[in-house]
């Protein structure tokens, strides 16, 4: 699978979440999209082993990795989720009017309720999933560095150079699963 499905893939709606189509454990890389523009990328299950990652028939499984981080995101809620603080701070914040600041001063609105909205009217995000946090690490860096034809995200670029990196976004060769195949 290429790595360019972070770009080119399936779209998916943070309106429309949750989304069976994110495996409940699993460890992934994702981009968050506003229209054409790459504003985040972000990855998640860097605490799963392999272990966790193998389904076990009759088992409960508790989501853990790219489900909850998704999640999360779709919620709005701005503590501890630096993407939400992001999209708060830069894109929800600015385009307030003097009411609804009043109204935040009197605790008649929320900035957490305000940034759920925002994300769930205007963002949309693809995903895959990968067999290693390391691989999940190295992808998530070089989309940060501008390694999609989009550029480097809006939000967290990642500034400096890439040293050490070996993903070729072009290349089969990378450890990565389709974001539309979910086993069992």
């Amino acid at each position: 699978m290429r790595v360019k499905v972070l770009q080119e893939g399936p779209l998916f709606k943070f309106s429309d979440w949750p989304n069976d189509l994110v495996p409940d454990i699993a460890i992934g890389v994702y981009t968050v999209w506003h229209g054409d523009m790459l504003l985040y990328a972000g990855m998640s299950g860097r605490e799963l082993r392999p272990e966790q990652l193998e389904i076990q028939p009759g088992q409960p499984r508790k989501p853990q990795g790219l489900w909850t981080r998704l999640r999360a995101h779709a919620s709005g809620r701005r503590s501890g989720d630096q993407f939400n603080v992001y999209i708060c701070d830069r894109l929800v914040i600015p385009t307030l009017t003097p009411e609804q600041q009043a109204d935040l001063g009197r605790g008649h609105l929320s900035l957490d309720q305000l940034t759920r909205d925002y994300i769930r009217k205007h963002l949309g995000y693809r995903f895959l999933t990968c067999t290693s946090a390391s691989k999940a690490r190295e992808i998530e860096s070089v989309v940060r560095a501008g390694g999609l034809r989009a550029g480097p995200p809006y939000l967290n670029p990642l500034r400096g150079p890439v040293l050490g990196l070996a993903v070729g976004l072009e290349s089969d060769v990378v450890d990565v699963e389709s974001p539309v195949m979910k086993p069992g």
